[in-house]
């Protein structure tokens, strides 16, 4: 501080100081009074309860982003793209429900999952009954057909049947193409049942590889969902040290921040009581010096005011007996001068001021500008002390917010699935890797299967090409047969081709049947038992009703929860993405809130946080000199002092008489008379009388001027100069007295705000938690997913061309009997003639008719 002007912490605005170099210093102690109401203010407002806590100087708390700890899963769904086959899915399911009328067997499932011994024949032949039926007719099939088969190989053999035609009839045109077209209508419509065959077992094994391979895959989904669970939980737990961190930086400033709020605060009270003494000491100083100033002249106006007038005296009397004279003429109006000639000031009238003086020694013995700037110094330096002083609490504060709630700790292992998840995801491992080796089984067989189809389709092609070929060598026959050199040797050949095409009919008739009822009966219960119920939800309303499956398959029991849960109303939120917590209902088995309370953390911290301490000892604002200086001021009297006496005489001239003007009368006289020795003594008195005023008169008034000066200054001065004194004196003991406490308010203000903030970054840590964990972790999209793509797997990628296969195939299979028997009739009008009987409609050959001879018996 350089002056008198008081300059504050750098980072605090200008203090309202008063400067005396600039103005006068009493105009700044007149100010003294607001200041002093202002204290009375502040002692107010530091009363307990009497001020709401003012946060502004800390701020709220930083927004803090916390790192998704939900892993992204996400299922693919796998949809059968459109095709050309969805309408012979259609039918083939049309026909399925034809076939299976019963709906979902709720009693007979809950019997062969809880109780399969109890499972009753007649009930599953009840159940089964369309399939039964479709049983009668495959086995009627298998009976029947090889037995015609069997027949006709005889009656072949034996020429029996399959010949030619013997005779030619007038109807064998109309027989002939009839058994033609419908043999040709059977085989157009056996080769489009070939075609969706092969189309439908090509598609089969197609999808068995893709679908074999997603099964893993899956499991691996419902793996990782199980088995992160726990560690979402942990990664959960480890973003505490987010706030953590936060709060330690906060706490690097907090004892800088307390200390720089206590300092702005107490600041403007401070910097007045210190503007105050430093403008008190100034007119200390001032009224000491004039005090002192006073005496001195006092002092000397009284010496020369004896030796003054007794020369007043010794030139009054001169001058009195010389204007006597009775030579002087018109000396009788000066003679009334020359006795007004005496002393008009008389000080030794007025009292003195040893004893004020006296009191006065050495005062003032503080320098008021060097003390005020120290005390500036000090308390500018709060912040800096506040730090010092609260740096090892500060590292107790760092050690208690370094620390874990206890919840945060137990947070994964306490949650419900913990263990489960475990044994889940070992149970889903091993489902995994023992699954590979039965899936490479399940796609060998698949192989074996293919070609088991391939070739019962190429045998049914056969059969479809025999056909062909047959009528086209047949209906060549018969376009040749009006040619005289017609041999017949097509017609025989289209005969053996259709026979040949009737004997692979008979032959692999019974595999056939076989494969189609075997692949009907399995994939026909997998589409009406397992994806016609599993598509309109009948398994979930099954799996949800109590008691129809046991107890290892009950999903509740197996993760521990309290309350069953429902597994359609479970798929249906995990489908929209839901989180475990809220399909599972965990909140009813787990009570997240005990886990996430931080009462015993926030005690902690409070608890460290109220030992904070400010001492401000070290800011005195008054010095021990300095009080002395104001106490002297205060019991030394100067208010006391009779100034009105030295006024008045003051106001008096130090000579009644205007020497001056007597002067220049005496010399006027001196030239006006007669006489010259009395104009020479009259010159002399007035030389004498100028003297004296320049040797005695000139310097008295001086010195009462400079009285003057001191007595005035004084006067305005002290009246209120010791009031002054005392209410300084009082304010600053009562400003030291409230000061620590008015600070420790301030200081617990700070502390609960500073505890507030950090609160609120562990508060936006809370509520992340329990958005995480209730809406983000274990986001159960996969579970929903892998049923709908196992529904998908089994039932549109694999069931659906499996049932279409054996349709097509059963198509075939019963269309051979039709094809068997328009084949037979057919060969026998593709055979030469024996004997042609001409047609009644051909005149010329009736008109040329000749009877055979025939012999006659007598």
């Amino acid at each position: 501080m350089t002056g008198s002007t008081l300059r504050p912490h750098s980072q605090l605005p200008e203090p309202r100081a008063c400067p005396t170099t600039t103005g006068d210093p009493m105009a700044c102690a007149r100010g003294l009074l607001v200041p002093l109401l202002g204290l009375g203010l502040m002692l107010a407002l530091s009363l307990p309860g009497s001020q709401a806590a003012d946060c502004r100087s800390l701020g709220p708390a930083a927004h803090l982003t916390f790192a998704p700890a939900a892993r992204a899963r996400w299922l693919a769904p796998h949809v059968r793209a459109p095709g050309p086959l969805d309408h012979l899915y259609g039918t083939v399911r049309r026909f399925l429900s034809a076939v299976q009328l019963n709906p979902f067997p709720d009693e007979l499932v809950r019997a062969l999952l809880n109780e399969p011994a109890s499972v009753k024949v007649d009930e599953v032949v009840r159940y089964e009954a369309g399939y039964v039926v479709c049983a009668v007719i495959a086995g009627l099939y298998l009976l029947v057909v090889p037995t015609a088969g069997l027949c006709f190989w005889c009656c072949h053999g034996r020429r029996h049947c399959g010949g030619p035609v013997k005779m030619e009839r007038k109807e064998l045109a109309c027989e002939r193409s009839t058994f033609m077209t419908f043999l040709l209508l059977t085989t157009f419509v056996l080769l489009i049942g070939v075609v969706c065959a092969f189309v439908t077992n090509q598609r089969v094994h197609e999808q068995t590889g893709p679908s074999a391979e997603a099964v893993p895959e899956m499991l691996l989904s419902l793996r990782g969902l199980v088995s992160n669970v726990p560690q979402e939980l942990q990664a959960v737990a480890q973003q505490f040290s987010l706030p953590q961190k936060h709060v330690l930086k906060d706490l690097d400033g907090i004892a800088m921040s307390i200390g720089s709020t206590i300092h702005s605060q107490l600041r403007s009270t401070v910097y007045e009581t210190l503007a105050s003494l430093r403008s008190l000491g100034q007119d200390l100083q001032v009224s000491v010096d004039h005090l002192r100033a006073l005496n001195t002249t006092l002092l000397k106006l009284q010496d020369r005011q004896q030796d003054l007038e007794r020369a007043v005296s010794v030139c009054r009397e001169q001058l009195h007996d010389l204007l006597q004279e009775p030579g002087c003429q018109g000396c009788a109006d000066s003679l009334h001068w020359a006795g007004d000639l005496e002393l008009g000031a008389d000080f030794g009238q007025v009292s003195h001021v040893d004893d004020v003086l006296h009191r006065l020694k050495g005062v003032p013995e503080a320098d008021f500008s060097s003390m005020v700037q120290e005390e500036n110094n000090t308390f500018n330096a709060l912040p800096l002390l506040a730090s010092l002083q609260m740096a090892d609490m500060v590292k107790e504060l760092k050690k208690a917010v370094a620390q874990q709630p206890r919840g945060l700790k137990t947070l994964a292992k306490a949650f419900p699935d913990w263990e489960a998840a475990y044994r889940w995801s070992q149970a889903l491992e091993k489902v995994e890797n023992s699954s590979r080796p039965y899936l490479k089984e399940v796609q060998r067989y698949e192989k074996y299967r293919w070609i088991v189809g391939c070739g019962l389709c190429s045998v049914v092609l056969l059969v479809v090409i025999c056909n062909l070929v047959g009528l086209n060598l047949g209906i060549w026959e018969l376009s040749a047969r009006e040619d005289p050199s017609h041999s017949g040797d097509k017609g025989r050949a289209g005969a053996r081709v259709l026979n040949v095409g009737v004997c692979l009919s008979f032959l692999f008739a019974v595999p056939l049947i076989l494969l189609v009822f075997s692949t009907f009966l399995v994939g026909g219960n997998v589409q009406t038992l397992v994806c016609r119920s599993w598509e309109n939800g009948e398994l979930y309303k099954f799996a949800d009703t109590p008691g129809n499956l046991p107890s290892f398959m009950n999903l509740s029991h197996l993760l521990g929860l309290k309350k069953n849960i429902s597994i359609l109303l479970a798929y249906q939120q995990c489908r929209k993405g839901a989180a475990l917590w809220s399909v599972l209902q965990l909140n009813d088995s787990y009570d997240l809130e005990t886990y996430l309370d931080m009462s015993q953390y926030t005690a902690n911290l409070k608890q460290v946080i109220q030992n904070l301490t400010v001492d401000l000892e070290n800011v005195d604002l008054l010095s021990p000199a300095g009080h002395r200086d104001l106490q002297a001021l205060q019991s030394s009297g100067l208010g006391d002092l009779q100034y009105p006496d030295f006024l008045i005489q003051i106001q008096k001239p130090v000579v009644n008489t205007d020497m001056e003007k007597l002067a220049h009368e005496l010399e006027g006289l001196a030239q006006t008379q007669g006489s010259s020795g009395l104009g020479k003594q009259l010159q002399q008195e007035a030389h004498r009388l100028r003297n004296l005023y320049q040797e005695k008169v000139l310097p008295q008034q001086s010195l009462v001027a400079k009285l003057n000066v001191s007595v005035r200054a004084l006067a305005s001065s002290t009246s209120k100069l010791q009031g002054e004194a005392s209410s300084v004196l009082d304010r600053v003991t009562r400003l030291k007295g409230t000061l620590p406490a008015w600070a420790t308010r301030i200081l617990r203000n700070e502390s609960e705000c500073f505890l507030t903030r950090e609160m609120g970054y562990f508060s936006q840590y809370t509520v992340w938690v329990r958005e995480e964990v209730t809406q983000h972790i274990a986001t159960c999209q996969p579970l929903s997913g892998a049923l709908d793509n196992g529904r998908v797997i089994l039932c549109d990628m694999m069931a659906d061309p499996w049932n279409a296969f054996w349709f097509c195939m059963g198509w075939c299979t019963f269309l051979l009997v039709p094809s068997i028997i328009f084949a037979i009739k057919t060969s026998k009008y593709c055979h030469p003639i024996w004997k042609r009987l001409s047609s009644s409609s051909s005149e010329e050959t009736q008109l040329f008719h000749i009877p055979r001879v025939t012999s006659l018996k007598l």
